[in-house]
């Protein structure tokens, strides 16, 4: 079972939740701003509401797909005209033989060639109908996939405080896969079923309106059934499919963050969240496809109650005159074909339901009207802009959690051209203000004005256009250097420039930023690629790259929130020249922690718990000696000033810069060449597989039913019955051919049993079809449902298991995986539950047949089974044609991954006013396979049509040889019509089959991507049993000339014979110039990666000799940037042991400075952080993460910039409990603050991947070298 938690990541809990807690502290009229930018309409669709976006000209194609389908439907029932007329002639030939002989024969021959004209005309109409509808349900589901997120575009950020990036991408790959399914060639075939089910009823009445009277009783009780079984299955589509688009949020969450989950361990957490997701979503699934199968065995046994009825009234009407045995027979074989069509349609039924199910939540955020629209052209666009900005009498909560107010009764004014940097405590509201001037939030109170003008009068796409803003954990989307610096140009008079000037323009806004040089060292320069987020630059060369996006543009108003956080000294020295240089007559809005970068702000404003307490000029602030001056004193570092010193060369800040930083090359953007070739057959980088050749259709079917271990014995009694039901219409047959014998009298082959009894006997037929049907329905649905969930599942752990290497490759993203899990296990339904047991029936249906057949007349079985071949290569055909397009899958999953990483970073695309130029990419990526799918549609529906026209072929000669075989005395009419009526169910079944290819093609070929990724055995295996056990671990820390290469980029070395000890106790830090090889050294301590040469060993042991569980559960890491999941703050605290006292969790909490705000919120430790943990400030999450370190009680301590994101004071407080926790442990720590590092046992200062000074703080500055220059730029001066 999911638990509350859990469950309130459901829309619904969300709002309910809100409506009990949340709003009761606000006014009536704060209710309505807090609920206009949370609210989700509830929709409530049918299923024709699918097509409401369908163009003119697609409900044109599907208007003559339907009237081909309907003609292809009705033309089968016709055959029934075909065999009443041939009984009628075979009943005056028994009366009188010789006189009548050759106008039968004749009679024959022209019914037989009617039959194959009825084929010619399935193929053409079945032919129409499938391409039709097949075209029309790509077209338009295509056209939702665009609606839907250009509606997630349009939505407020607080609408996204709870809705992840892997929901959104579960809808955009999964569940528009059902829609798809809905709408398209399924449609066909329901369209026919229905249309040859009622064809058959208005026959029935043209024959005999009594007999089809008596028989319309039974088709209003299957729709009865239908509607009563339905409702409750689409109740439980619906929450199934909501159940796992929650997983797919979950599992978005973990893979983004793969470095985190990896260096705590939370696997296993993780897993044992995702599986309780998962369960609950399988519950609902296996209820739903139980549902379904109760369905059809209630059908099914209804038809066969209907077939005895019919011969019971209709013998004693024979027998009274009223009907001739012509018209008994139409009417019982037009139901016959009525009940054959109604057991092959019924499966997709429940695909219907699944269609409208999954479009619900899509159709609702598509019909939401977003109180904040970036996409409406409403609002006044001012012809200039001076920048002055008014904060007036503002009173802001967070929708999702509207509780805790942030900013109260809250007043600044920013004159135009002025630079105001606000600084304060973590969580003062500083970057709440930000949000508010980009209209992220609406205040519940109070106004923001722009030039006197309210903001929420000013056109929106106008509004943030003119502003630019560099975030405190910057986004870049994977993409090109240049193209990443070209967003800035997006929506401004630059976005139509020539290529020339757009180049200029990012080349001068790389030198701004101080970024040109490093992206001139590399291979391929402004065309390098950045990885998914930025993942392959380092914190700062992302930083100045995100810089010089904001100031690409020339903006009037810059806004900077901890812009050069991420920076080592020298560049955030070179880079705040440059921006105190591009905020010259510009509005400039700083957010800092490092005073140093706003000591020269015109106005400096100092916040604590929303209010202001103090603003002024730095000397101003620093003569009041109140808070601004202890914030400056908590930063100023100890010892001797660098200004006492004497530098070692008179070269300019810029020029030492210049000169030491030598950032090494980022990555070869060529991956290896089987990477490639194996993403081209459509399986997630199956490097390392034990077996990377492509498996036969039996191994992957071994390969599934392994997955279905556990439920073998159900599904082997699912197969059982399924077979059994297979073999009830063959029986049926025989009863059909004994009642026709009955009625004529004709012979005594009946066995001396009149009517009544062959009656009874379909009433008998009718409770087996019941009982076995259910039961093999319900069996293969447990199955069915069971592998699925389990196929995630196993999926998800071994994209959990991989080692790093497998996440730096441009193919793999969180966004490619997430689609990837919410599909491939989808698909393997193709092969399992209804469709599974449809196949087993109609094999047994098809054998049973000719066996029947063949037993009454062996030369007719003979000649009939000569077209099955036919039928089957038809299937087979098909078959190969869809394992040949099946990259038609591909551009799909590839737009999906696109979307999710473009959703994820909601806000960077909101600031940067991208939704435009994303939503054109996004066509541009879905229409990728637009030709390719539309030949695969003409080859699967010709295939498709023949198969079935085959059906109506056999029928033609079986009719005519039968025929020829009664003439000639060979054979009685009973033999005749038990072989024809056993022909022909095995034939339709036959032809049937071939509407399943398409569910087994896609189950063959997700199973074999399934199949690849549990296969892939990674290099650094984490659920490895191998290695010694870390006994007790001294601690010691040792890299012995240490070379290393990434494993996708092997030409560019990162470290170059990197040699250090820390020995047991020590705390060590590592300095330098960003992207000098610092993180590097801490992810192979973390044995993220091994050394290409060289070792890196624990208390003297090489560290690939240890277990790389016990080895890892010794180390705790807080890295620079801190993740979250969406969850309570005690469940991301805890992350890998559920078994730690409470007592322990406050203390941690308190030691990380964290305590005193989780105190403050209502729910404490239970409190929501959101997706990724957006509902908490930067400063909060990163303090968190530094608990959930020290929870951990590591033997060593990995500190990756681990105070960046914190503001002065919560830096000393932390830092203290960071130094108190370092007693006794050995302690690494990546600093660009000096000040955090300046106790250190051993400063090692890396540049250019090597180790180039080294030694404690005050003799390092005593040397006056690189580590005096840093230490000199940071110095404030006080």
């Amino acid at each position: 079972m999911v638990d509350e938690t859990e469950l309130d990541l459901l829309p619904e809990s969300r709002n309910s939740r809100q409506d009990n807690d949340y709003f009761r502290k606000l006014t009536e009229v704060e209710q309505q701003v807090v609920q206009a930018q949370v609210g989700a309409p509830s929709v409530k669709i049918g299923y024709f509401a699918l097509y409401r976006y369908a163009t003119k000209f697609e409900i044109l194609i599907m208007a003559i797909s339907a009237l081909a389908a309907m003609a292809g439907g009705a033309a089968f029932p016709l055959m029934t005209l075909v065999i009443g007329n041939l009984a009628g002639n075979f009943s005056k030939f028994y009366t009188d033989p010789s006189s009548i002989h050759d106008s039968v024969q004749h009679t024959i021959l022209n019914l037989s060639m009617f039959l194959v004209y009825i084929g010619i005309g399935m193929l053409v109409s079945y032919f129409v109908g499938m391409v039709g509808f097949s075209y029309t349900g790509e077209s338009m589901t295509q056209k939702i996939r665009e609606l839907y997120l250009e509606a997630v575009f349009r939505q407020n950020i607080a609408f996204f405080d709870f809705l992840g990036s892997g929901e959104i991408t579960t809808r955009l790959t999964a569940d528009l896969n059902l829609v798809q399914d809905g709408v398209s060639h399924k449609v066909t075939l329901v369209i026919s079923g229905v249309s040859m089910f009622f064809s058959a009823i208005i026959l029935s009445f043209v024959r005999s309106w009594k007999l089809a009277l008596v028989m319309l009783s039974s088709v209003i009780s299957i729709w009865l059934v239908l509607g009563i079984l339905g409702s409750f299955m689409r109740s439980y589509q619906t929450k199934s499919v909501n159940a796992y688009a929650t997983a797919g949020s979950l599992a978005e969450e973990a893979i983004s963050s793969s470095r985190n989950v990896t260096a705590f361990g939370t696997q296993p957490r993780l897993i044992k969240k995702y599986d309780a997701v998962l369960d609950e979503a399988s519950k609902f699934d296996l209820k739903a496809k139980a549902t379904l199968s109760l369905m059809i065995a209630c059908a099914l046994a209804i038809l066969n109650m209907q077939y005895g009825l019919a011969f019971w009234q209709g013998s004693r009407w024979a027998n009274s005159g009223d009907l001739t045995i012509s018209q008994i027979l139409t009417v019982t074989m037009s139901s016959m074909a009525a009940g054959a069509t109604l057991h092959h349609i019924t499966p997709h039924i429940g695909t219907f339901g699944l269609a409208v199910a999954a479009a619900t939540k899509i159709f609702s955020t598509i019909e939401r009207k977003s109180p904040i629209d970036p996409g409406s052209g409403a609002g006044d666009v001012p012809e200039q802009l001076s920048g002055k900005i008014q904060f007036s009498d503002i009173k802001h909560v967070y929708p999702s959690r509207p509780e805790k107010p942030i900013l109260d009764d809250f007043n600044l004014t920013i004159d135009a051209g002025k630079i105001v940097a606000i600084v304060g405590s973590s969580g003062s509201g500083k970057s709440t203000l930000l949000g508010l001037l980009e209209r992220f939030y609406l205040p519940i109170a109070g106004k923001v004005f722009l030039d006197g003008r309210d903001i929420s009068t000013l056109n929106l796409r106008w509004l943030r256009r003119n502003m630019s803003l560099v975030s405190q954990e910057p986004v870049l989307f994977n993409n090109t250097i240049h193209d990443c610096i070209e967003h800035g140009l997006i929506g401004t008079e630059y976005e139509s420039a020539s290529s020339e000037t757009k180049t200029k323009l990012i080349e001068d806004a790389a030198r701004t930023a101080n970024a040109y040089d490093f992206i001139e060292r590399l291979p391929q320069k402004f065309q390098t690629r950045v990885g998914e987020r930025g993942s392959l630059l380092s914190g700062g060369q992302k930083q100045r790259i995100a810089i010089a996006r904001a100031v690409v543009s020339d903006p009037q108003i810059l806004l900077l929130d901890e812009a050069t956080a991420s920076l080592d000294t020298r560049s955030e020295s070179v880079v705040q020249k440059a921006l105190d240089a591009a905020s010259k007559g510009r509005t400039t809005i700083v957010i800092a922690h490092r005073l140093s970068t706003v000591r020269h702000a015109d106005n400096i404003v100092v916040m604590v718990g929303g209010k202001i307490v103090e603003e002024g000029a730095h000397e101003q602030l620093l003569a009041r000696k109140t808070v601004y001056y202890s914030l400056v004193q908590a930063q100023e570092l100890m010892g001797k000033t660098a200004a006492s010193l004497k530098p070692s060369t008179n070269e300019s800040d810029t020029e030492i810069f210049e000169k030491s930083e030598n950032l090494e090359p980022l990555r070869n953007i060529q991956s290896i060449e089987s990477q490639h070739e194996l993403n081209k057959e459509g399986i997630i980088d199956p490097a390392h597989t034990d077996s990377e050749v492509t498996s036969t259709t039996w191994q992957l079917m071994k390969f599934i039913w392994s997955i279905n271990n556990e439920e073998r014995r159900l599904i082997y009694l699912g197969i059982v019955f399924a077979t059994l039901a297979g073999f009830l219409q063959p029986i049926q047959a025989i009863f059909f051919g004994h009642s026709i014998d009955a009625i004529s009298g004709s012979t005594d082959s009946s066995g001396g049993h009149g009517i009544n009894f062959w009656c009874l006997m379909f009433l008998m037929l009718a409770l087996v079809a019941l009982v076995i049907n259910a039961i093999q329905g319900t069996a293969l649905s447990f199955g069915s449902a069971r592998l699925i969930r389990r196929a995630r599942s196993l999926a998800f752990r071994s994209i959990l298991r991989q080692d790093m290497s497998f996440f730096d490759t441009d193919e793999v993203t969180s966004g490619s995986l997430s689609s990837f899990l919410a599909t491939e296990p989808n698909r393997l339904a193709g092969i399992s539950g209804a469709i599974l047991g449809t196949l087993l029936t109609a094999t047994a249906t098809i054998l049973g047949g000719f066996a029947v057949a063949a037993s009454f007349g062996w030369k007719l079985a003979l000649v009939s089974v000569s077209t099955v071949p036919f039928l089957l290569a038809c299937g087979y055909w098909r078959f190969q044609v869809i394992k040949n397009f099946d990259s038609r899958m591909q551009s799909n999953s590839e737009a999906a991954a696109f979307a999710c990483e473009v959703a994820s970073s909601i806000r960077t695309v909101a600031s940067l006013t991208l939704e435009r130029h994303l939503l054109d990419l996004y066509r541009q990526k879905l229409k990728t396979q637009t030709v390719g799918n539309l030949r695969f549609s003409a080859y699967s529906s010709f295939l498709f049509a023949l198969s079935n026209s085959l059906s109506m072929f056999a029928m033609a000669l079986t009719f005519w040889y039968g025929g020829s075989l009664i003439l000639d005395g060979q054979y009685s009419l009973v033999q005749f019509f038990v072989c024809y009526v056993a022909i022909i169910l095995s034939s339709q079944t036959a032809g049937g089959l071939a509407a399943y290819v398409t569910d087994v093609g896609d189950a063959r070929s997700a199973a074999q991507r399934v199949q690849s990724l549990l296969n892939r055995r990674p290099r650094i295996d984490v659920w490895s049993t191998e290695g010694q056990n870390v006994e007790v671990a001294e601690g010691k820390i040792e890299f012995r000339d240490v070379h290393f290469t990434y494993p996708t980029r092997p030409l560019q070395k990162i470290l170059k014979g990197v040699s250090f000890t820390a020995l047991p106790g020590q705390f060590i830090a590592l300095v330098g110039a960003s992207g000098c090889g610092k993180s590097t050294a801490m992810g192979l301590l973390e044995r993220f990666y091994d050394p290409t040469s060289g070792s890196v060993l624990l208390d003297g042991v090489p560290v690939p000799q240890y277990n790389l569980q016990d080895y890892r559960s010794q180390i705790a890491l807080v890295s620079q940037e801190t993740m979250l999941y969406i969850g309570t703050i005690r469940e991301n605290i805890l992350a890998d042991d559920d078994t730690v006292p409470d007592s322990a969790i406050v203390q941690a909490c308190k030691d990380a400075n964290i305590f005193d705000y989780i105190s403050s919120l209502p729910d404490g430790l239970n409190t929501l952080v959101g997706t990724k943990g957006m509902l908490l400030s930067g400063g909060q999450r990163q303090r968190l993460a530094i608990a959930r370190a020290l929870l951990r009680n590591p033997k060593i301590l990995l500190l990756d910039e681990a105070t960046s994101s914190l503001d002065s004071t919560s830096e000393a407080a932390v830092q203290a409990a960071l130094d108190k926790a370092s007693k006794g442990r050995t302690t690494i720590a990546i600093a660009h603050r000096l000040s955090t590092v300046q106790h250190a046992d051993c400063i090692y200062v890396f540049e250019n991947g090597r180790v180039v000074e080294k030694g404690r703080h005050e003799e390092l500055v005593a040397k006056g070298g690189v580590y005096w220059e840093l230490a000199r730029l940071q110095e404030l001066g006080v």
